[in-house]
Protein backbone atom coordinates (compact mmCIF):
# COMPACT_ATOMS: atom_id res chain seq x y z
CA UNK A 1 0.00 0.00 0.00
CA UNK A 2 1.52 3.38 -1.01
CA UNK A 3 2.26 5.91 1.71
CA UNK A 4 -0.05 8.89 1.97
CA UNK A 5 1.38 12.07 0.42
CA UNK A 6 2.99 14.86 2.40
CA UNK A 7 0.47 17.72 2.67
CA UNK A 8 2.05 21.18 2.58
CA UNK A 9 0.24 24.48 3.07
CA UNK A 10 2.17 27.61 2.05
CA UNK A 11 1.02 30.86 3.66
CA UNK A 12 1.74 34.50 2.88
CA UNK A 13 -0.32 37.68 3.23
CA UNK A 14 -2.66 37.97 0.23
CA UNK A 15 -2.04 34.58 -1.43
CA UNK A 16 -1.22 36.21 -4.76
CA UNK A 17 2.61 36.34 -4.82
CA UNK A 18 4.82 34.22 -2.57
CA UNK A 19 2.59 31.36 -1.44
CA UNK A 20 1.24 30.58 -4.94
CA UNK A 21 4.82 30.57 -6.25
CA UNK A 22 5.85 28.22 -3.42
CA UNK A 23 2.87 25.97 -4.11
CA UNK A 24 3.70 25.68 -7.81
CA UNK A 25 7.44 25.25 -7.24
CA UNK A 26 6.81 22.47 -4.73
CA UNK A 27 4.39 20.79 -7.15
CA UNK A 28 6.97 20.93 -9.96
CA UNK A 29 9.87 19.70 -7.80
CA UNK A 30 7.88 16.80 -6.35
CA UNK A 31 6.65 15.79 -9.82
CA UNK A 32 10.24 15.80 -11.18
CA UNK A 33 11.20 13.34 -8.46
CA UNK A 34 8.05 11.25 -8.51
CA UNK A 35 7.24 12.07 -4.89
CA UNK A 36 3.75 12.01 -3.40
CA UNK A 37 3.25 15.59 -2.23
CA UNK A 38 0.01 17.57 -2.13
CA UNK A 39 0.32 21.35 -1.97
CA UNK A 40 -2.03 24.24 -1.33
CA UNK A 41 -1.60 27.89 -0.47
CA UNK A 42 -3.52 30.54 1.42
CA UNK A 43 -3.15 34.03 2.85
CA UNK A 44 -3.54 35.54 6.28
CA UNK A 45 -5.38 38.51 4.75
CA UNK A 46 -6.44 37.04 1.41
CA UNK A 47 -9.61 37.92 -0.45
CA UNK A 48 -11.34 34.85 -1.89
CA UNK A 49 -10.86 34.27 -5.61
CA UNK A 50 -8.16 36.79 -6.62
CA UNK A 51 -5.78 35.74 -9.41
CA UNK A 52 -2.04 35.56 -8.85
CA UNK A 53 -0.14 38.82 -9.35
CA UNK A 54 0.85 39.26 -13.01
CA UNK A 55 4.56 39.32 -12.17
CA UNK A 56 4.22 36.13 -10.12
CA UNK A 57 2.63 34.49 -13.16
CA UNK A 58 5.54 35.68 -15.36
CA UNK A 59 8.23 34.65 -12.86
CA UNK A 60 6.79 31.14 -12.56
CA UNK A 61 6.25 30.83 -16.32
CA UNK A 62 10.02 31.49 -16.72
CA UNK A 63 10.72 28.18 -14.93
CA UNK A 64 8.01 26.09 -16.57
CA UNK A 65 5.19 26.59 -14.07
CA UNK A 66 1.67 27.93 -14.51
CA UNK A 67 -0.23 30.17 -12.10
CA UNK A 68 -2.98 31.22 -14.52
CA UNK A 69 -5.59 29.12 -12.73
CA UNK A 70 -4.61 30.22 -9.23
CA UNK A 71 -7.29 31.84 -7.07
CA UNK A 72 -6.52 33.21 -3.62
CA UNK A 73 -8.08 31.94 -0.43
CA UNK A 74 -7.79 32.83 3.24
CA UNK A 75 -6.28 30.45 5.76
CA UNK A 76 -9.11 28.34 7.16
CA UNK A 77 -9.75 25.72 9.79
CA UNK A 78 -10.15 23.14 6.99
CA UNK A 79 -6.78 23.96 5.40
CA UNK A 80 -5.00 23.90 8.75
CA UNK A 81 -6.55 20.51 9.59
CA UNK A 82 -5.64 19.18 6.12
CA UNK A 83 -1.96 20.19 6.29
CA UNK A 84 0.90 18.13 7.72
CA UNK A 85 3.12 21.24 7.61
CA UNK A 86 2.28 24.92 7.37
CA UNK A 87 5.12 26.87 5.76
CA UNK A 88 4.94 30.61 6.40
CA UNK A 89 6.88 33.42 4.76
CA UNK A 90 7.16 35.80 7.73
CA UNK A 91 7.00 35.73 11.53
CA UNK A 92 3.76 37.69 11.44
CA UNK A 93 2.18 34.92 9.35
CA UNK A 94 3.24 32.35 11.95
CA UNK A 95 1.79 34.54 14.69
CA UNK A 96 -1.51 34.99 12.81
CA UNK A 97 -1.93 31.27 12.15
CA UNK A 98 -0.94 30.35 15.71
CA UNK A 99 -3.35 32.88 17.25
CA UNK A 100 -6.29 32.03 15.00
CA UNK A 101 -5.75 28.28 14.80
CA UNK A 102 -4.12 27.15 18.07
CA UNK A 103 -4.09 23.49 17.04
CA UNK A 104 -1.70 24.42 14.22
CA UNK A 105 1.22 25.28 16.50
CA UNK A 106 3.31 22.16 15.91
CA UNK A 107 2.76 22.29 12.15
CA UNK A 108 4.09 25.83 11.58
CA UNK A 109 7.56 26.31 10.09
CA UNK A 110 9.34 29.29 8.58
CA UNK A 111 9.95 28.42 4.91
CA UNK A 112 12.96 30.73 4.69
CA UNK A 113 14.96 28.79 7.25
CA UNK A 114 15.28 25.90 4.79
CA UNK A 115 17.23 28.16 2.44
CA UNK A 116 19.30 30.20 4.88
CA UNK A 117 16.78 33.03 5.29
CA UNK A 118 14.72 34.14 8.23
CA UNK A 119 11.82 35.50 6.18
CA UNK A 120 10.97 35.45 2.49
CA UNK A 121 10.70 39.06 1.26
CA UNK A 122 7.45 40.20 -0.30
CA UNK A 123 7.87 41.38 -3.91
CA UNK A 124 4.31 42.78 -4.15
CA UNK A 125 4.17 45.90 -6.29
CA UNK A 126 7.81 45.62 -7.38
CA UNK A 127 9.50 45.18 -10.71
CA UNK A 128 9.73 41.74 -12.32
CA UNK A 129 13.35 41.30 -11.20
CA UNK A 130 12.19 41.37 -7.54
CA UNK A 131 9.60 38.67 -8.30
CA UNK A 132 12.28 36.57 -9.96
CA UNK A 133 14.56 37.05 -6.97
CA UNK A 134 11.73 36.06 -4.62
CA UNK A 135 10.95 33.05 -6.83
CA UNK A 136 14.59 31.95 -6.67
CA UNK A 137 14.67 32.31 -2.87
CA UNK A 138 11.42 30.36 -2.58
CA UNK A 139 12.65 27.68 -4.96
CA UNK A 140 15.84 27.18 -2.95
CA UNK A 141 13.82 26.92 0.29
CA UNK A 142 11.16 24.60 -1.16
CA UNK A 143 13.72 22.25 -2.69
CA UNK A 144 15.73 22.12 0.56
CA UNK A 145 12.52 21.43 2.50
CA UNK A 146 11.44 18.62 0.20
CA UNK A 147 14.95 17.15 0.11
CA UNK A 148 14.86 16.88 3.93
CA UNK A 149 11.48 15.16 4.02
CA UNK A 150 11.32 11.38 3.76
CA UNK A 151 10.41 10.64 0.12
CA UNK A 152 7.04 9.07 -0.47
CA UNK A 153 6.97 7.65 -4.00
CA UNK A 154 3.86 8.09 -6.11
Amino acid sequence: MPASPHRLLFVCTANICRSPMAEELARLYAAERGWAVEVRSAGTHAHEGEPAAPNSIKAIRDVGGDLNGHRSQPVSEELVAWADRILVMEMRHAQFVRENFPASDEKIQMLGTFGGLMEVADPYGSWIFRYRSSRDDIRRCVEALLDRMPPRPL
